[in-house]
Parts: structure tokens; sequence; C-alpha cells
């Protein structure tokens, strides 16, 4: 199954033109990290996946996720679950952690009276709380959480519909060492149940080891697009950052060290 499959997409912010001819395609059971710089566009393809965005098409051009040209919000979160920096800043303070991952039943930022929970639903919500490691702050407000709860909860939030796929957006941005190798550790074991990841982040440290192929983004277009070896190469990345760097490899994780 093809997850996302974009052909010769214009894309706008406004006024301002990002992709000029996009195509890109993801398969399931592909793990792909993309890869990019500030200025990318690496923000407007989050929204393009959610459909917060929605493409000018011409030339024959398409977007389709899981084969489907036109989608049901709601419907398409059953299937895709995305944990987005955008989605961090706007949930609303107040609510509390067991709402958290009930919002995920309704798409919202909060749970309100006209929502309904059965018995399973609330099940559903306490075992992901606990694979996530969050049971104990089920009654603690979102806004006096760590910045890595309030990721864990939305990671959970993402998973309540069980989707095949997850888009997360550098998902460890501002955490320290310890919760940076925690949540990787939590999309890992996610990624070995069979969850598909679509990672979109300019961290190199953060791709791990499952992920085979990856993309590279600048300006607004692809320049590279093959196997993770292959891409995370100290030439490549030097080109797509626009500074020397050196590129060290361990137990199949990445990092870069300042080059010459």
């Amino acid at each position: 199954m093809t997850i996302v499959d974009i052909q010769h997409a214009e894309v706008y912010r406004g006024d301002q033109q990002v992709f000029a001819d996009l195509t890109l395609q993801i398969d399931a059971g592909v793990d792909t990290a993309i890869l990019g710089p500030n200025a990318a566009g690496k923000s407007t393809l989050l929204k393009l996946l959610s459909l917060d965005i929605h493409p000018v098409l011409r030339n024959n051009g398409f977007l389709r996720l899981f084969g489907r040209d036109t989608w049901n919000v709601w419907e398409l979160r059953r299937h895709l679950g995305v944990v987005s920096h955008d989605l961090q800043h706007r949930y609303l303070d107040a609510a509390h952690g067991i709402n958290v991952i009930l919002s995920g039943y309704y798409a919202s930022v909060d749970t309100y009276e006209h929502h309904g929970f059965g018995y399973g639903e609330l099940v559903r919500a306490t075992h992901i709380m606990e694979d996530m490691g969050i049971l104990h702050l089920q009654d603690r407000a979102f806004g006096d959480m760590s910045t890595g709860e309030q990721r864990r909860f939305l990671l959970g939030r993402a998973l309540i519909h069980d989707p095949e796929a997850l888009v997360l957006d550098e998902p460890t941005s501002g955490l320290d060492l310890r919760a940076c190798f925690h949540y990787l550790e939590i999309v890992r074991g996610l990624m070995s149940k069979g969850k598909t990841l679509i990672l979109v982040t300019h961290h190199i440290h953060e791709i791990p080891p499952e992920v085979t192929r990856v993309v590279l983004l600048k300006k607004g277009r692809i320049i590279g697009d093959g196997p993770k070896e292959e891409m995370l190469t100290a030439a490549h990345l030097t080109g797509l950052f626009d500074t020397p760097v050196q590129v060290v490899r361990a137990n199949d994780w990445y990092q870069v060290l300042p080059g010459r």
C-alpha cells in the first residue's frame, strides 16, 4: 500500500509558493525521514499530509493518502497519526492528561461535554498511558507538564485509533538527553509493532536505526532521496545545510560534527 502519493503538486502558504512541482511517494513499511534545514518546506509538507492545506494540482497532478483523493479529516486520523509542534503549541493548557489522550477520538484540543466515551474507549486510553509511562499523570494539566511529558501525551493521542502510520515533527526538539532517549525508544517500539514512521526533522540524531529511507528537502525541492546510508554522508549533508560537516555513525545511529 502507498501511504503518501503526491504528484506534481504546487503548494502555497498564503501568497508564498513553497513547492513548485512536488512529487513524493511513501509506501507502507518503508520508514522514512524527511530531512532539511529551516525554510526547506518541512512545515508546509506536514500541513499537506494532515490536510490542513491543499495543493494546486496541475499537469495531471494529485495528492492521494492511502490510495484516496478525498478524505474526511477525522476519518484520516484513524489511519495517519500526526504529532506536530503546531499542535503542541495550540493545545489547551487546562486539559487533563486523560482528556488529551481521549481528544484523539474527536481530533480536538480537549474533550467537551458533548463528547461521549464508552468503557472500551476509556480502557484503550488507559492502556496507551501505561505504554507511554504517563498513567500517573492522567490528572495533571497539560500546561503543568514538561515538554517531554506533553510529547508523550500527544503521541498517545495520535495512537488512540491505532493508525497504520505516524507522522512526527522533530519529536525530540527541546528535550533533555534522558527524555530524548526515552521518547525515541517508545517510537522504536511502535515501529517494531508495524507502525510506519514518517519523520520530518532537521535533527540527524533523532533518525532511528529502523529508518531505511531519507529524503533531503531544501528550499522547496527534493535534492536527494534514497537509502539512509547513501543520503547521510558528509557530502550530501554539507550541501543540504550549507555548512561543512563530518558524519559519525555508531550502532546505526548518525550524528554530525563540524567539518573543515
